[in-house]
């Protein structure tokens, strides 16, 4: 079942010779949606310093994608130990770090997982000793905690808590991500009705800040947030929003820093849920998009960038409201590349033709566009702007609308173009992602201007390592 056995066997070996106290076993682990898989596991303890010295018990459960994905880490505390929920650590005795947020093979190992496991727990140590009167009071959370643990639910009450519903047949959404983009997609999301269940996956450090914390307080209904991989678990779709914020020098070397976080983000993502439609709002999209499409092995019809989608939308709205062009307005797109390098192009000139002659039909639509362009020029990519645009795309393709949608999607053998990049062009969307493309006018100054975008991205991706 392991993707990748000779590494996560060559990982355990090591992991025995550091602590050969630690005992391996394959049992069935159940995820938080219920699902089921025979996994690796290993159980044992760790020292720690906390004045005195410490043995403190710990249980790994090895994901089959492993290492491409960090491990699930549990405490196992004896019936005489009381949990401390802390910043590392939750009432269940889930683990939470740094490290496992931040996982990216090959940096990232258990051995070295281990260790800032030690470091944590020595500035809080997660663990204290109970009186017998507690220790008998704990022993049946420690048997509830023990099931989540050793891998058993209890399924049915679980089906009646959700009404008989099956869970995996809801319309799920993941937004990866708790910045302002990540807030802004699930707001948008919510506010349009668009999916059954929200999670918001929170990668940062520490306890919930800003608007995390803010939406924790005003909960909202169906929205739920979590740190753990597991909650995206059978998403219909999986919006990406997260950036970089390390201290690069140079714009390679912060697009590398994106590559870095992608490569701990979407094998665990990809994991969990198999079918999803990845929509990638993350910068810079175009090459975001290639590396989300080649970390997932996905079809390339189900990993999109949010591409042009807001400029057609504001293009088309510019034209028919403003320039009460509303004729043009139905086939006019904005495709290629986000930022200045963008193109306005059509899917027919025949709308106008009835009222002038094709040449004078033709230069009536440029000047119109022009004028259309030159307004967009002010509009600016603000975080609630993109969430609107992403709640729009997440809605074709979860109510499977088949509506056309500009949007970044693999641009090779079109426009003569021969290299795997990814280009904003107009696509119809539904349940499974792109159905299909939609043709465009042969305008040999936007095929010139997509298959220059194209080379200088492909350039681009060739300096970076994935």
């Amino acid at each position: 079942q392991y993707k990748f056995r000779d590494l996560t066997i060559e990982e355990l070996k090591n992991v025995n010779k550091t602590y050969p106290n630690f005992t391996f076993s394959m049992n069935t682990y159940t995820f938080k949606d219920g699902s089921q898989k025979d996994l690796l596991n290993f159980s044992g303890t760790v020292p720690v310093k906390y004045g005195n010295s410490y043995n403190i018990p710990i249980h790994l459960w090895i994901l089959d994608s492993h290492p491409f994905a960090p491990p699930i880490c549990f405490l196992k505390p004896t019936v005489n130990m009381g949990i401390l929920v802390g910043k590392h650590v939750d009432a269940h005795g889930r683990i939470y770090l740094p490290y496992l947020q931040n996982w990216s093979h090959p940096k990232s190992t258990v051995i070295g997982l281990i260790k800032e496991m030690i470091a944590k727990f020595e500035e809080e140590l997660p663990l204290y000793s109970l009186s017998s009167s507690d220790a008998a009071r704990q022993s049946e959370l420690l048997s509830y905690i023990a099931k989540i643990t050793e891998g058993e639910t209890d399924m049915k009450s679980k089906s009646k808590i959700g009404g008989g519903k099956n869970e995996g047949c809801f319309n799920k959404i993941t937004v990866v991500g708790a910045g302002d983009l990540g807030i802004a997609c699930v707001l948008a999301v919510a506010a349009k009705g668009a999916a059954d269940k929200v999670v918001l996956l929170d990668l940062s450090d520490g306890a919930a800040k800003g608007g995390t914390m803010d939406l924790e307080i005003f909960a909202l209904p169906n929205v739920e947030i979590s740190k753990d991989f597991s909650a995206s678990a059978d998403s219909k779709v999986v919006v990406l929003t997260v950036n970089s914020l390390g201290n690069a020098q140079t714009y390679l070397d912060v697009i590398q820093s994106n590559v870095d976080l992608f490569r701990g983000i979407i094998p665990a993502i990809s994991h969990y849920s198999q079918n999803t439609v990845l929509v990638v709002a993350s910068h810079p999209v175009e090459v975001m998009t290639y590396v989300s499409w080649k970390l997932s092995a996905f079809p390339k019809s189900r990993v999109i960038g949010v591409g042009a989608n807001l400029d057609t939308e504001r293009f088309q709205y510019i034209l028919t409201n403003l320039l009460k062009a509303q004729a043009l307005a139905k086939d006019a797109w904005i495709i290629g590349e986000q930022g200045e390098d963008k193109v306005s192009s059509w899917t027919g000139c025949n709308l106008v033709a009835n009222q002038m002659e094709p040449m004078a039909a033709c230069n009536s639509r440029e000047k119109v566009a022009n004028r259309a362009m030159e307004v967009l020029k002010g509009k600016g990519q603000r975080s609630w702007s993109v969430g609107l645009s992403v709640a729009d795309l997440t809605d074709s393709i979860l109510k499977d609308k088949r509506k056309v949608h500009s949007v970044s999607i693999l641009a090779k053998g079109c426009c003569n173009i021969n290299s795997e990049v990814f280009l904003s062009l107009p696509c119809i969307l539904g349940t499974n992602g792109v159905i299909e493309m939609v043709k465009l006018e042969e305008d040999p100054l936007v095929q010139e201007k997509l298959q220059s975008s194209a080379g200088s991205i492909h350039d681009l991706q060739q300096q970076l390592k994935l």
